[in-house]
């Protein structure tokens, strides 16, 4: 396949196919930067107990007892196991659905798929929540406040925070050596 732009008419038909294959899935899934959420409905006089639900580091397998799996299959990446879990819950028809919550290991990475052998998604449309700073934890915090900092200095043409530093550093020794000719000092 090339880089080439799509046009509308190709978009579509594109978008058309992966949404026939994702509703084609005995499974509905969804993700976030983070984790991803797999759900599929079973009937409702199942237990927890008739189900088998196998969560591994780097595969899934779910399904009901003595039947073949719903999904089996190497995941696309890491899952935190000890952060990943499923539920089986009851739905107001009589069904009951089995939830299964997977935590990214590299939570910068959407997923095409949740199985490898399942047909992928085109991850480069996927348009993110926006996030808000306040739901980031403080060392991500801090890096993004300080690449925004340093992003509106650039545009202002004034010194980023580490060219400031630098030129502190250089203006305090300078104040503890006067007797030292710092005209030709580059700062770099």
């Amino acid at each position: 396949m090339t880089d080439k732009e799509l046009t509308p008419a190709e978009e579509a038909a594109a978008r058309a196919k992966e949404q026939q294959e994702q509703d084609a899935l005995p499974y509905k899934w969804t993700q976030t930067i983070a984790d991803v959420d797999l759900t599929t409905v079973v009937p409702g006089n199942l237990k927890g107990r008739d189900l088998v639900v196998d969560i591994k580091k780097t595969a899934l397998s779910v399904g009901i007892k003595g039947q073949e799996p719903i999904v089996k299959g190497d995941l696309f990446q890491a899952v935190l196991l000890d952060d990943s879990t499923w539920t089986l819950t009851s739905n107001p028809d009589g069904t009951k659905t089995i939830e299964v919550h997977l935590d990214k290991v590299n939570k910068m990475e959407w997923w095409p798929h949740v199985v490898t052998t399942a047909p992928k998604l085109d991850v480069t449309r996927i348009q993110p929540e926006t996030s808000k700073l306040s739901d980031l934890d403080g060392a991500t915090r801090g890096m993004v406040e300080k690449m925004m900092f340093d992003q509106q200095q650039k545009e202002k043409g004034l010194p980023t925070s580490d060219e400031q530093k630098k030129i502190d550093i250089l203006k305090k020794f300078q104040e503890q050596h006067p007797e030292m000719d710092f005209s030709n000092a580059k700062i770099g």
